[in-house]
């Protein structure tokens, strides 16, 4: 298989230089999940609120692409095509593929990226890399399944529902290996790390140490945010001493994003903004001819 090279130059997410020239747009494919986190609550849509998970409505393949096409019509600064939820991108497996496929023939000269909490990322890494998806994040909450346990409320990798330290240290498993194997396979990857106070916030050295041995490139540090409904709803926000402290600590152990911004499911333009897919749903019909046009 040909080794990728990914270019982090355009990738607002990768590049803290990035992001101030290059935009983004999140395609909401991927309905299911096979993790339940115990902060994770994607059922409801809220106009002003921009979280990971969130998306106004969930579109087919077809539907993505054709979005995708009309963003980058519409906006040429546009440099990434990413797929991040609602649920777990590979959880979706079939639906996700199928649009990255369609994707990378459509728009041969953009950037694509997934975003996945690792459990079936074994299953489906060479994929990925064979389609030309030169970034993924993997969500990586513990290294220790004790504390794993207290992360998640379950894991379900087909067989059932896992719960625990047995469900904790399946998922740990199965991040190790595929962030290994999409190394294998030049793949750039970024560590997101949810800091949950009492839970991991002392953790986070140590997820910092493994992921780096794994070879992850990149880590972002994610302060909690506290959803109605959740396990963590009483949970307060770490603040910004917290996370200071933190991303210096793992810093001097892998690089940190210092830049993002909890984007959406269905997040579209400069990290930032709030821009949703939404917002072109009125735009003119797309072609491919149009996407060329930008050298897409």
């Amino acid at each position: 298989m040909t080794i990728l090279q990914p270019d982090s130059s355009r990738h607002p997410c990768f590049s803290p230089e990035a992001h101030r020239s290059f935009g983004r747009v999140h395609l909401p494919v991927a309905a299911g999940c096979n993790v339940q986190c115990g902060f994770c609550d994607r059922r409801y849509s809220c106009v002003n609120e921009s979280r990971p998970g969130v998306t106004a409505r969930l579109l087919s393949p077809e539907e993505a692409v054709d979005a995708a096409l009309r963003a980058v019509a519409h906006m040429p600064h546009l440099s990434v095509v990413g797929i991040a939820g609602p649920g777990d991108p590979l959880a979706d497996a079939t639906r996700t593929l199928d649009t990255l496929a369609t994707l990378r023939e459509a728009l041969p000269g953009m950037l694509l990226c997934l975003s996945t909490n690792g459990l079936a990322l074994p299953l489906h890494a060479d994929a990925l890399a064979a389609l030309g998806v030169g970034h993924v994040t993997v969500t990586v909450n513990a290294v220790d399944p004790a504390i794993g346990a207290d992360v998640y409320n379950w894991v379900d990798d087909g067989g059932g529902r896992v719960t625990g330290r047995e469900g904790a240290a399946l998922l740990l498993e199965r991040q190790e290996k595929g962030v290994r194997r999409l190394k294998t396979l030049g793949v750039t990857v970024k560590i997101n790390t949810v800091v949950i106070p009492g839970v991991n916030s002392d953790h986070v050295r140590d997820i910092a140490t493994a992921v780096a041995s794994w070879g992850a490139d990149l880590m972002n540090c994610i302060p909690l945010l506290p959803v109605a409904g959740t396990r963590f709803a009483g949970t307060a926000s770490p603040g910004p001493d917290m996370m200071h402290r933190l991303r210096a600590e793992a810093g001097a152990i892998i690089p940190q994003m210092r830049h993002c911004t909890r984007c959406r499911a269905d997040a579209l333009g400069f990290l930032g903004e709030d821009g949703r897919l939404e917002d072109i749903c009125c735009a003119p019909p797309a072609t491919r001819a149009d996407a060329q046009e930008f050298g897409l």
